[in-house]
């Protein structure tokens, strides 16, 4: 890899960018754009568009668009101290590999970033006129995407660098909202003599809710909807909060329940919980073989619990909320045509949250999979509400960006590429939609492994090999 690369990701690396949390990275990027005398925007959205003039030769050429988003998911392990909106991310290069230190890494969408800082500063190179796109919060919904605007975009080739998978280039995609369902709480008083514990699921592996949805992997808010499940039919207990999940579109890792229950049912409950851990163990040894269920009794006891009436709506929404595959494509065998994601269960003031991604490459039935959460929001007294939308995007048969990466491929690599379709929101989508279909799109990256997770880590040759075919596309574009 161009060893400017790999410097430009140690240096993006130094920023706090988690979603939401974007200016000093926004503002990094306007500071490489001065000290490199290059023409650039920063909007109120923290978007920053960079461009770049065409190399000698190259001015008759179509403009290209290069886009990558510059925040991050931030997930970490239980037991790593990290503080997402002021440490840096420590990376740590094993091998081929580089890793983060008991977080997520950023390689999505940082690796994509940094190529094209690369990019941008390299003066060798051999390129048509760039508009270099860098999205905020793309990672809560695709916000500053949306609020782009189109006008300030000349470009009709877009090069969207927020892949991850080499050789494997995406030409459609997913879409779906994001869904919150609100169940009213009501509070009434905890008893006197009665024990508080705690319940916590944790071990997962988590994952991306869109890429890894296929693997079988557990969803620890759905499982701790089991354990209450159970729970009820077999002892006397109030719960006091319920929490689970950080995003909502990454595979929840670890979810707690916090109870108030008679002494005497304690042990009624661990004999449950053990139960439950070697039946979550059995069904998931394969996808999940860390997963454990943990107990503990806590010293002070919380002073308000959910009402007998709350109780039973909250724990049957959550038993009953549909997580995973809907249906796989007949038409591109193994590919994931339509899912659903609980990724974020909440205990606020007034109601438990659940917030559900959907995602389908066919909008009736992300249309169906939206009414059937409603259906079960409005059965459990509560209602739902669409947090963002993320529209699809076809595929187009007549594009020429996809021609000129075959060849390219082919050239440098001496084998053919793939052309697929991927179960996963991309802000192509809302490219698509702005420019009304008149962009030419192409999604690309190198290896990454594991992301939206503290296991997160990216591949350097691959990466060198993603940035190598980058100029050679750029330098062939007519």
């Amino acid at each position: 890899m161009s060893s400017e690369v790999l410097r430009y990701f140690q240096e993006i690396s130094e920023i706090p960018r988690g979603s939401g949390n974007e200016k000093g990275i926004s503002d990094y990027l306007v500071a490489f754009a001065n000290a490199n005398s290059l023409e650039f925007i920063q909007d109120e959205s923290l978007n920053v568009i960079i461009r770049k003039k065409a190399s000698p030769g190259y001015e008759s050429r179509p403009k290209v668009v290069l886009q990558s988003h510059m925040d991050m998911v931030c997930e970490k392990n239980a037991d790593k101290e990290h503080d997402f909106s002021i440490d840096p991310i420590i990376l740590k290069i094993v091998g081929d590999m580089v890793y983060a230190d008991g977080t997520t890494l950023g390689a999505d969408n940082g690796i994509g970033v940094a190529m094209v800082l690369a990019l941008l500063a390299e003066r060798e190179l051999y390129h048509p006129g760039l508009e270099v796109v860098f999205t905020a919060d793309e990672e809560r919904g695709m916000k500053g995407a949306e609020c782009l605007d189109p006008e300030n975009i000349e470009g009709r080739i877009l090069i969207n660098l927020d892949s991850d998978m080499e050789g494997k280039f995406y030409v459609s995609c997913a879409g779906g909202p994001a869904v919150k369902t609100s169940i009213p709480l009501v509070w009434e008083n905890a008893k006197k003599d009665e024990a508080a514990c705690s319940i916590r699921v944790r071990g997962l592996l988590g994952g991306h809710s869109g890429s890894d949805i296929d693997k079988g992997r557990a969803n620890s808010n759905k499982l701790m909807g089991r354990i209450l499940k159970c729970l009820e039919g077999r002892v006397e207990y109030s719960i006091a909060s319920i929490n689970g999940g950080i995003m909502y579109n990454a595979i929840p890792r670890e979810a707690e329940a916090v109870l108030v229950a008679n002494p005497r049912e304690i042990q009624c409950i661990l004999d449950c919980i053990s139960e439950l851990q070697s039946t979550f163990f059995n069904e998931y040894k394969e996808s999940d073989p860390g997963i454990e269920v943990s107990f503990e009794e806590l010293e002070k006891k919380p002073e308000k619990v959910f009402s007998c009436y709350a109780k039973p709506m909250i724990i049957n929404c959550l038993y009953l909320a549909e997580t995973g595959i809907n249906s796989m494509s007949m038409s591109m065998p193994g590919l994931v045509e339509s899912s659903l994601s609980l990724g974020t269960l909440k205990t606020v003031k007034d109601a438990v949250e659940f917030t559900t991604l959907i995602r389908s490459s066919v909008k009736s039935l992300g249309l169906d999979m939206l009414d059937r959460l409603k259906v079960l929001a409005e059965l459990s007294g509560g209602d739902i509400s669409v947090l963002s939308d993320c529209p699809l995007w076809e595929y187009r048969p007549d594009s020429e960006i996809r021609k000129v990466f075959d060849r390219a491929y082919k050239r440098l690599y001496t084998k053919s590429p793939e052309f697929l379709s991927i179960h996963v929101g991309l802000e192509c989508g809302i490219f698509d939609e702005k420019f009304n279909g008149e962009m030419d799109i192409i999604s690309f990256g190198p290896d990454i492994y594991e992301y939206h997770t503290p296991d997160e880590h990216f591949s350097i040759s691959s990466a060198e090999r993603s940035y190598e075919l980058l100029c050679e596309v750029l330098s062939e574009i007519k």
